[in-house]
């Protein structure tokens, strides 16, 4: 019958201990250490499964299989928390680039539905412009009249642009005329006769120069403003 040494065998139950507590140093304190010199004596001292009567092998062999189910429980723990742990970070990276996503789509929609609001805007303003033929003719307008005038035919985001170029130009003066030149009229159209493909009126209705230089600008320049940016670059037009 082979012979199977319990030292260091974990001892669960008191009767155990009081057993083989002599053997395997669990009853009175830390098993002493043992160097080669002393094996033989340490080896004649120990206690062997055989030599422990019956009944209390099986307590001994307990107390082993025990000790070996807690500590593969803990590690089972440790690996069912580290797994846990990383499903949380993963989970967790996985929303934060959901949330960046939607915070992404919601500023676009916030910039497309401004911009189509902004262009609403424009489409209402073009719409409400007015023609030149929409004023009566007068024999004379004041500066504050032909302003008024302008404010109705050209578009509200152009109209800034346009009133600088004019103020530069002939300072809202419907009959300025640059003897040198030969330029006439609010927008100093050159020669002023270039107007007369508006109405034959140009040299005295505020508007139909009005409706000339729009024209003028939209076809050259794109815009009032687009005309504007190269007056600045250039000092005219």
């Amino acid at each position: 019958m082979s012979r199977i040494s319990v030292r260091g065998f974990a001892v669960a139950s008191a009767t155990a201990v009081t057993t083989v507590g002599a053997v395997v140093g669990v009853a009175a304190g830390s098993t002493p250490a043992v160097d080669d010199n002393n094996f033989e004596a340490t080896a004649a001292d120990t206690t062997l499964l055989a030599d422990i009567p019956a009944g209390q092998q099986a307590q001994v062999q307990t107390a082993s299989l025990t000790q070996q189910a807690d500590a593969q429980a803990s590690a089972a723990d440790a690996t069912a928390k580290k797994s846990a742990e990383e499903s949380a970070r993963i989970q967790a990276a996985k929303d934060a680039k959901s949330k960046k996503q939607a915070a992404e789509d919601r500023l676009v929609q916030e910039r497309k539905a401004e911009q189509d609001k902004k262009d609403a805007a424009e489409r209402a303003s073009r719409s409400e412009v007015r023609s030149a033929s929409a004023f009566a003719t007068q024999g004379s307008y004041s500066v504050a009249e032909v302003q008024a005038m302008a404010r109705q035919m050209v578009p509200g985001d152009q109209f800034q642009c346009f009133s600088n170029i004019v103020n530069h130009e002939s300072t809202w003066n419907y009959r300025a005329s640059n003897p040198s030149s030969g330029a006439y009229g609010l927008v100093q159209a050159l020669p002023g006769s270039k107007m007369s493909s508006a109405g034959a009126d140009w040299q005295t209705n505020p508007a139909t120069q009005i409706k000339w230089g729009l024209n003028y600008m939209d076809s050259r320049y794109g815009s009032p403003c687009g005309a504007w940016s190269f007056w600045q670059a250039n000092s005219w037009y």
